[in-house]
């Protein structure tokens, strides 16, 4: 079942907003820890020059540390091109098409990626268990189906 991340029930448009800011603006952790389920991982892969890819893992609590500095900066705003879901039962996978913005909100992207986001429904509203995201670079560009919202 494909379905659009823009509807009410997911929670990733939320985060967007709440991790989108210029420099100074102080992001408001506890609006985020309610988006994800306890115990949720984030991991980033990174493909490095030599071609091997490296995975970085955080806490919530590691995230939310280590993106609140780099966040202070210059300001970050992170906002979803197109989305890609399917879902059963209490289960979903969405795959969320980002650009990324450093410094100036309207400025170009300053990069482009994918947030593979496991989601499990709670009792009232679907919760984050993890994301693992990976950025466009050379030799891993987002592919065309991921690109748009059909």
């Amino acid at each position: 079942m494909n379905q659009s991340n823009s509807g009410p029930e997911w929670p990733l448009l939320r985060l967007y907003e709440l991790i989108s800011g210029p420099a100074d603006k102080k992001r408001i952790w506890d609006d985020v820890r309610p988006l994800f389920l306890e115990g949720a991982r984030l991991r980033m892969v990174v493909r490095l020059e030599d071609g091997t890819e490296k995975m970085h893992e955080w806490t919530l609590d590691e995230f939310t540390r280590d993106a609140g500095e780099f966040y202070k900066q210059d300001g970050f705003w992170e906002t979803e091109i197109a989305s890609r879901a399917e879902r059963f039962g209490s289960i979903a996978h969405v795959f969320s098409t980002y650009e990324s913005r450093v410094k100036d909100p309207g400025g170009p992207p300053a990069m482009r990626g994918i947030n593979s986001v496991q989601l499990i429904r709670g009792k009232d509203r679907w919760l984050i268990a993890s994301i693992v995201f990976q950025t466009e670079q050379e030799g891993v560009p987002i592919p065309p189906e991921y690109l748009s919202r059909d």
